[in-house]
């Protein structure tokens, strides 16, 4: 009797499939459920908004940064108006520097709570996402406390902030740290030794550290391949360095790290926040800005350390109300780049695990 032969068929894995967060699509080739090709399939959200800024005032361009990538759209305005302020030589305030410190890190800390409760859904987890979406509603709270929104911020301005906190700001927000890092321990207990989740993660999406690198892939993905490299303490930004805290690093680079190493960050984070409260400062929030802002003839590039790896925006300026060109960069499009080369060999509902401990946003691919 003859050995079965089996055919390769495709299937697509999106773009409206859940896994996919968002409007991506993977096309599989697959052998029975074994992933043999992954073939992303981008575009489908693709709103130009480097276009539309180049068609804006410098001050206008800020809420369509908010829209470039909207689960942290503090980063995005930081990196925008740090692209301006470096092109003009604008000297921020002091207070507003560590306001801004402030409002990034609960960002990141607001991220890494959607991605480990999004990243256990995939997986069929629903307590966990339960859970993270309750502690990053302290978060929001805080930012609409302070300016009114609860999504898209336009917070963070072109020399310095919009507006100072308020005066219950700082209690509250040392309040929810605490509960936040309380609930870290709940977290951990719910996944960490969890015999599913351990069989769907570990070893589950190895990525080497040179395929990482030499795709550009940055933030905690690169550093839970074993590459200790942020930009906060390596190319250092703001007021950073006048902190003390670690870079989270792991080393296998399979799912299993990439989930750990933004618990971390977390704890990470919380530090700095604790410490930006106990040093801000009193004085102006703002430097003096034209309304028609109007940079020098040059050129720019600024970048930050986006939860998601490395957010860049460069700027070309003319020496009008208007920029000339903008180009902005995302750390979820290298990350989606690199998929196909580490994701395929494994089951399909490996390509689901991995795809989520990627944390890819798709409006930060669809720029």
């Amino acid at each position: 009797m003859g050995k079965l032969k089996t055919e390769e068929f495709v299937v697509n894995m999106g773009p409206v499939h859940p896994a996919t967060h968002g409007v991506c699509r993977l096309m599989l080739t697959m052998d029975g459920e074994k992933v043999v090709k992954i073939e992303p399939v981008i575009g489908y959200l693709h709103r130009a908004i480097e276009k539309v800024c180049e068609n804006r005032t410098y001050p206008q361009c800020i809420p369509m940064m908010d829209r470039f990538e909207y689960v942290t759209s503090m980063s995005t305005n930081q990196v925008f108006s740090q692209a301006c302020e470096r092109l003009a030589e604008i000297e921020v305030p002091e207070r507003a520097e560590y306001l801004r410190v402030i409002m990034l890190e609960l960002n990141r800390i607001a991220s890494h709570l959607i991605f480990y409760g999004t990243t256990a859904m995939d997986m069929g987890a629903l307590t966990p996402f339960l859970y993270g979406l309750r502690e990053r509603e302290l978060i929001i709270d805080l930012f609409e406390m302070t300016c009114g929104q609860r999504l898209t911020y336009n917070y963070i301005r072109i020399g310095g902030v919009s507006k100072d906190i308020p005066k219950e700001f700082i209690p509250k927000c040392r309040e929810a740290l605490d509960i936040i890092e309380g609930k870290l321990v709940d977290y951990e207990g719910l996944l960490n030794e969890n015999p599913i989740w351990l069989i769907r993660t570990k070893g589950i999406g190895h990525l080497p550290a040179e395929l990482a690198t030499s795709f550009g892939v940055s933030g905690p993905v690169l550093r839970a391949s074993g590459v200790d490299y942020d930009i906060r303490r390596d190319d250092p930004y703001s007021i950073y360095d006048r902190f003390d805290w670690k870079v989270a690093v792991c080393q296998n680079g399979d799912c299993y790290d990439r989930y750990l190493l933004r618990l971390e960050e977390i704890r990470q984070s919380i530090s700095i926040v604790r410490q930006a409260l106990d040093g801000l400062p009193e004085g102006n929030i703002k430097a003096k800005v034209s309304p028609k802002f109007k940079p020098p003839v040059g050129e720019v590039y600024s970048r930050i350390e986006n939860s998601r790896g490395e957010m860049g925006v460069y700027i070309q300026s003319d020496g009008t109300t208007k920029p000339l060109r903008v180009k902005c960069r995302g750390g979820s499009y290298n990350q989606l780049q690199a998929l196909p080369y580490f994701g395929t060999g494994g089951l399909v509902a490996d390509l689901v695990a991995i795809f989520a401990t990627l944390d890819v946003i798709l409006p930060e691919v669809d720029r």
